[in-house]
């Protein structure tokens, strides 16, 4: 094997896969190896690659010493058997004649049939016991399968992913739930505690001023706080722009490269909470889609209205009574 393998090939590949063990053994990731965390780990590679190099100094030591107390006749020997190729080797041939269990051709007589067709013969070969532990294998799996999946009803293929799929969504809504920098336009909402519209007028006092005045009145910039919007109003028009820049050469940048989604739905809802306002030196109306908050205002005030509309039943028999006494 020594042929097959020198030492320069055997040290480096078992060094390797003692790391690769003890590596998965400590818990080591790609991004932070094992060593990192625990240093008596690259203690132990380090001990382990000082005792392959002692190993490897002592095996070439004795095989010399060795050579020197062999006679001619047994060196001659040992070099024809190092020079023999890899399927010649005994050990080789005696695996393969376990494998397979083949016949010499000077055995051959002793396997023939009474079958003779045009002069070819039959030999009774046995089957290699390979391909028989193989074949016994597949009908000891073909017996657990179907009891598995058609007797006890195993969950196959389909079912397994889609309770692998069920569980990852919980996952993610589970994740989402604390993960605040994951929103998306669609998910974003209009802010109003005073908290997250303190937090969105400081990133636009930070970011938006030069170019919409503190005031939101419009100065490069369109004006923000009239019903008139170049891109749309509402809370997922205005997160898309924010985070995905304007129109196309007009000077508003992509957002979302420099803000977290989180800061863009504050800034969002500093925004929205600055139209309807009264700026100093407001700038003139631009754009022709028509939106203001009170949209988002009125669907709560709607909701709210609605269920006041609904008389409770003491109600509705106090104005029956009324009703009937006038």
């Amino acid at each position: 094997m020594k042929k097959y393998f020198p030492v320069y090939v055997r040290v480096p590949l078992l060094f390797l896969l003692f790391y690769v063990l003890v590596e998965w053994v400590a818990g080591g990731t790609a991004q932070r190896p094992a060593f990192i965390d625990h240093p008596a780990v690259l203690i132990l590679l380090g001990l382990f690659l000082f005792a392959l190099i002692a190993v490897e100094i002592v095996a070439a030591a004795t095989n010399k010493v060795l050579n020197r107390l062999m006679t001619p006749e047994e060196l001659a020997a040992k070099e024809k058997e190092d020079n023999l190729s890899f399927a010649d080797r005994p050990w080789v041939k005696r695996l393969m004649q376990k494998m397979t269990r083949t016949t010499s051709v000077s055995e051959e007589s002793e396997l023939l049939m009474d079958h003779d067709y045009d002069g070819i013969k039959e030999l009774d070969n046995e089957l290699p016991p390979w391909w028989v532990g193989l074949f016994y294998i597949t009908v000891i799996f073909s017996v657990v399968y179907l009891l598995r999946f058609h007797v006890f009803g195993g969950d196959n293929q389909i079912v397994e992913y889609e309770k692998s799929v069920a569980i990852a969504k919980e996952q993610i809504e589970e994740y989402r739930k604390t993960a605040a920098d994951l929103i998306s336009a669609d998910e974003a909402q209009y802010l109003t505690d005073e908290s997250s519209l303190a937090a969105g007028k400081k990133i636009f006092d930070t970011n938006c001023m030069a170019c919409h005045q503190i005031d939101g009145g419009g100065g490069i910039g369109p004006n923000l706080t009239d019903d008139h919007w170049i891109l749309g109003g509402g809370v997922k028009n205005i997160f898309h722009t924010i985070a995905k820049g304007g129109r196309p050469g007009k000077g508003m940048v992509d957002w979302e490269k420099t803000l977290k989604p989180s800061e863009i739905e504050k800034v969002t809802s500093y925004v929205i909470s600055l139209n309807g306002t009264t700026p100093a030196s407001p700038k003139e109306a631009e754009g022709d889609i028509i939106w203001s908050k009170a949209e988002l205002e009125g669907s709560a005030d709607a909701e709210a209205n609605e269920e006041a509309a609904v008389p409770s039943d003491e109600a509705a028999a106090t104005d029956a009574v009324e009703a009937s006494q006038e």
